[in-house]
């Protein structure tokens, strides 16, 4: 091997480094939701055939920060939650990807990883998500300054159960299931809902999540608290959501139920409805097209804003 191609290849591997390390440069380590750590219980990781990340057992539940290198340009914040029937989490494909896309155009992401309704780790595990989501609101803003963010643009999206749970937040601030000494607002400022399960009723709800977040012997106030299409009012956040026609595990009629509750309430609303695409976008439509489109929505609301 020649000189000048030792050079080159050190070059080669000296550029990879580089970009790796500015890739990385985006996000921190996590940050816990809770001072106090539980002991970790056997934190399950798996992968899809994508080699996407899949989570469970969780026992500790965290934020994982995507802060712009230079600087929040818009001021914005994004909370995600990751979808997966509440009984796992897909937080690489529907986190960590979203949060760097968001981190690219210079709004603040923050990929929460959550405790699911698990017996064996949890206990009242019907609310144990939405006290992971209200803690991760209650996080951001009280560290919105460090992160130059705007307090009043902080939002919450999620993915199919994860959606459920964005939805939830965005219903249910007023019930304080953290403490909150400080008394800052757990109102997400907007929400964006991706194939979101809405509702539990018999006709349009997904049974299976229904059982694993309610239990089998649950009562019908706990039915209609969760079901977030009852509990939409004058002050629930602006919403977008996307779905498609042909989503066969979370039929799309959960997104126009919410939908037309918003409009009935006066709340800013946007929906995109895909023909084809069924459950997850996995094929269609494609990553670009709905995520510009949310990107266009936030400009619209000026949520995203560059100074």
């Amino acid at each position: 091997m020649t000189i000048y191609r030792i050079i080159l290849i050190s070059l080669f591997l000296s550029l990879c480094i580089v970009a790796n390390s500015q890739q990385s440069d985006s996000h921190q380590k996590e940050i816990m939701l809770y001072d106090k750590i539980h002991e970790v219980i056997a934190e399950e990781h798996i992968y899809d055939q994508g080699g996407n990340l899949i989570v469970s057992k969780i026992s500790n539940p965290s934020l994982t920060p995507y802060i712009p290198t230079d600087g929040n340009k818009s001021k914005a914040a994004v909370i995600i939650c990751p979808g997966g029937g509440y009984s796992n989490l897909h937080i690489q494909r529907e986190g960590y990807k979203v949060a760097e896309a968001f981190c690219k155009l210079g709004i603040a992401a923050f990929v929460l990883k959550y405790r699911l309704p698990d017996d064996e780790i949890v206990t009242d595990k019907s609310f144990v998500p939405l006290k992971d989501a209200q803690r991760s609101i209650q996080l951001v803003r009280e560290n919105a300054a460090e992160w130059g963010i705007s307090i009043d643009k902080i939002g919450i999206m999620g993915f199919s159960a994860g959606g459920h749970l964005a939805a939830t937040a965005g219903v249910s601030f007023d019930t304080n299931e953290v403490k909150n000494n400080k008394k800052i607002s757990l109102r997400p400022d907007f929400l964006i809902l991706i194939y979101p399960l809405i509702s539990f009723n018999d006709i349009i709800g997904h049974a299976g999540t229904k059982e694993i977040l309610l239990g089998q012997n649950y009562d019908k106030n706990l039915e209609n608290f969760f079901s977030t299409e009852l509990r939409v009012n004058a002050e629930t956040p602006k919403t977008i959501l996307f779905h498609t026609g042909d989503d066969t595990i979370v039929p799309v009629e959960n997104s126009l139920l919410f939908y037309n509750e918003l409009l009935k309430n006066k709340i800013p609303a946007e929906m995109h409805i895909y023909s084809k695409g069924e459950h997850g976008f996995l094929s269609i439509p494609s990553f670009d097209d709905w995520f510009n489109k949310c990107i266009n929505w936030m400009k619209v609301e000026q949520i995203h804003t560059k100074n």
